[in-house]
């Protein structure tokens, strides 16, 4: 800690973001970085606490606690405050495969769980951290490290999202020949198709898996395994198969007029907008998918509703709309929420913002949901009948949701976006292998060792735990990684 006074002496500060009427006009990422003096500032406020909360990685209530990476925080603030950028990098680099990700697109839950924030804002975590991994790729101190000797043991990685990749990085790094498959036609998962360029741009994605792919791993893109090439070939090919495919089992509304044109998942909407985007840059028109000159409703919130609102007000649409089943959260922590859980506050996100801005008001509408999807003569859907419900306990105690006489309408939309969040994996896979699922349909492994009832399957990421966050992805890649070293060589030194 090299500056007692510091969380005394500066305050919270953020990177400035581009002006929300500006940055609706492109595609390029909207946050901007701080000023080194500002980045020093910003690290001088953490304390180095005896016990620090912002690293433990634990899950409270369904929520994260802290990093799920274990990123040793405390350690790369203070490297910072000094100005040794390049240890920060390397301490960085001691738990997170792919801090340029997490620094742009991880809700930060280790901000919520600063000690600081007790009594004063929280630590500017995030922003630092994505300030260390954009110094080093400048600076050039991120270079392929091949390892000195390989082990002849041979490793598949079904999926190459945050969980994929970070599972075939650590294999790489103990000697193994990985090879990594994607449906796709690009690499990235998650990471290429699922989030948006605005704020994660695909040069960088594509620039850590050229680095991947200099240091040993092989990536096959447009191969999807179970149809392509059988499950069954890979388990017999390999020495060991990890399943990293995600929870790519979007929740449907099959509500009247779920057929209709123009009623698409999120996920189609998001994938297709970027794929435009890289094929040709929107030389060649609109997306096979387009909020142009369209009433938009998004149905559903997260991140994923976000990006829906964001990418269609770079479209041009005429009006967005996005319901929300549950209530509007407090603009302060409740009591039932407190330190160090994750804050369950109101926040303005950058497509809220975005909207606001243009429109006037934050396009999120609270307690509603839609009964059914309205139809034109051709098939398109063109209007949504919406009510106000209220959540209520049932004789069992438990909350449902209960229509508010009086309050049906009908609200106008060309365009309809469902963002209710997934289900689990697909089954394609786990048929074929004849794989165990729990309760909730994802893979049953247990965490920690990943071990799936088939020898020498492994599963790990959003298809073992259900739908997180890309730092928990990151850790069951990276936890995944050394249980399959284990098996192979009968001990591990990976971390």
């Amino acid at each position: 800690m090299g500056k007692l006074t510091g969380f005394l002496d500066y305050a919270r500060e953020l990177p400035e973001a581009r002006k929300p009427a500006e940055r609706i006009k492109d595609w390029k990422e909207y946050n901007l970085q701080m000023p080194e003096e500002k980045l020093r500032e910003q690290g001088a406020r953490c304390m180095d606490c005896g016990t620090p909360f912002c690293h433990t990685g634990a899950t409270m209530k369904g929520l994260a606690v802290g990093c799920p990476v274990y990123n040793l925080i405390p350690e790369w603030n203070d490297l910072v405050y000094r100005g040794l950028w390049k240890e920060a990098l390397e301490r960085l680099h001691k738990t997170n495969n792919f801090p340029e990700f997490t620094g742009r697109v991880c809700p930060a839950p280790c901000e919520g769980s600063c000690v600081l924030g007790i009594i004063e804002p929280p630590v500017t975590i995030k922003s630092i951290e994505r300030a260390i991994i954009d110094r080093g790729w400048k600076e050039g101190w991120v270079v392929p490290n091949p390892p000195k000797t390989r082990t002849g043991r041979r490793v598949a990685v079904v999926g190459s999202g945050p969980a994929g990749l970070a599972c075939a990085d650590q294999l790489n790094k103990a000697g193994h020949t990985v090879t990594v498959y994607e449906r796709a036609d690009r690499i990235g998962g998650l990471l290429m198709y699922g989030i948006p360029n605005m704020k994660l741009d695909k040069a960088i994605v594509q620039r850590r898996v050229d680095l991947m792919a200099e240091e040993g791993v092989e990536f096959v893109a447009g191969c999807e395994v179970g149809v392509e090439i059988p499950a069954q070939a890979l388990k017999e090919d390999f020495d060991s198969v990890v399943l990293c495919c995600g929870a790519t089992n979007a929740r449907n509304l099959p509500i009247e007029g779920r057929t209709l044109q123009g009623v698409h998942f999120a996920m189609e909407y998001l994938h297709a907008n970027t794929q435009h985007l890289l094929d040709n840059y929107f030389k060649n028109g609109n997306p096979p998918i387009s909020a142009a000159d369209k009433d938009v409703v998004v149905i559903g919130g997260g991140d994923t509703g976000t990006d829906c609102v964001g990418t269609s007000m770079r479209h041009g649409c005429r009006s967005i709309t996005q319901l929300e089943i549950m209530p509007r959260p407090p603009d302060h922590r409740a009591a039932d929420n407190p330190w160090p859980e994750w804050p369950k506050v109101y926040r303005l996100d950058y497509g809220q913002e975005e909207a606001k801005q243009v429109f006037g008001d934050d396009p999120r509408e609270y307690l509603v949901t839609a009964k059914r999807f309205i139809g034109d003569d051709k098939g398109q859907v063109s209007g949504i009948e919406i009510v106000n419900i209220e959540w209520e306990k049932d004789e069992n105690g438990r909350f449902s949701p209960q229509e508010v006489a009086g309050t049906q309408r009908t609200i106008p939309a060309q365009l309809v976006l469902l963002a209710m969040g997934f289900l689990g994996p697909e089954s394609t896979v786990l048929d074929q292998l004849q794989l165990e699922k729990d309760p909730r349909s994802n893979v049953k492994a247990e965490h920690g060792r990943f071990t799936t009832n088939v020898e020498g399957v492994f599963a790990a990421g959003d298809m073992r735990r259900g739908q997180s966050l890309i730092v928990w992805a990151i850790n069951e890649g990276r936890g995944a990684a050394r249980e399959v070293d284990r098996y192979l060589m009968g001990r591990t030194q990976l971390p």
